[in-house]
């Protein structure tokens, strides 16, 4: 008897999701970031997601593995680049150097939306509006223009709450065994 995998994708989603919510809430200018936003990068965003990308290994889907994981890491690169510095253990990145960083990961998302093409409407959107994303950020590093970095913490949360709705829509949409959240073919 062959056992059914759950789903982790949802999990890995809503990870992502909310943590990109929370910190582009920052970056729109709302809130410093704080233990909060940087207890999300570690646990949610950054531990939910590697594990939810281990889970896509053990389903064979090497897509969720790669992206999971990569984005989990990410979070965790991020705290640690704030963190570090505080704690004396190494110098803070220079503007353009995180600048670089986030143009790397620019380029990262850039190829894994065109691995979405073939997925469903929402999905494409959460990794189209994430190249967007860092692209935008890494140009605010890059050229020190606040109101870019405005702009993209808008459009940061619009890309968070897209991951949220999809992480609801594979959750509820399982649960009835119908369509309730549509996500596009």
């Amino acid at each position: 008897m062959e056992s059914k995998l759950a789903n982790p994708a949802p999990l890995g989603l809503m990870g992502f999701g909310m943590t990109t919510v929370l910190l582009n809430i920052h970056n729109a200018g709302f809130f410093p970031i704080g233990s909060m936003i940087l207890a999300m990068g570690i646990f949610y965003g950054g531990i939910a997601q590697v594990i939810a990308g281990i889970m896509e290994f053990k389903k064979g889907n090497t897509f969720g593995t790669t992206a999971f994981t990569s984005y989990g890491l990410f979070w965790l690169t991020l705290v640690g680049l704030i963190v570090m510095p505080k704690m004396g253990l190494a110098e803070a990145p220079s503007e353009a150097f995180m600048g670089c960083y986030l143009a790397m990961w620019g380029i990262f998302t850039l190829f894994m939306f065109i691995g979405t093409l073939r997925g469903n409407a929402v999905l494409k959107f959460v990794f189209l509006s994430l190249t967007v994303l860092f692209f935008l950020l890494a140009i605010r590093d890059f050229t020190h223009n606040a109101f870019i970095g405005t702009l993209a913490g808008f459009e940061g949360i619009v890309c968070g709450a897209s991951a949220i709705y999809l992480a609801m829509a594979e959750v509820i949409n399982e649960q009835f065994g119908r369509t309730v959240l549509p996500i596009g073919a």
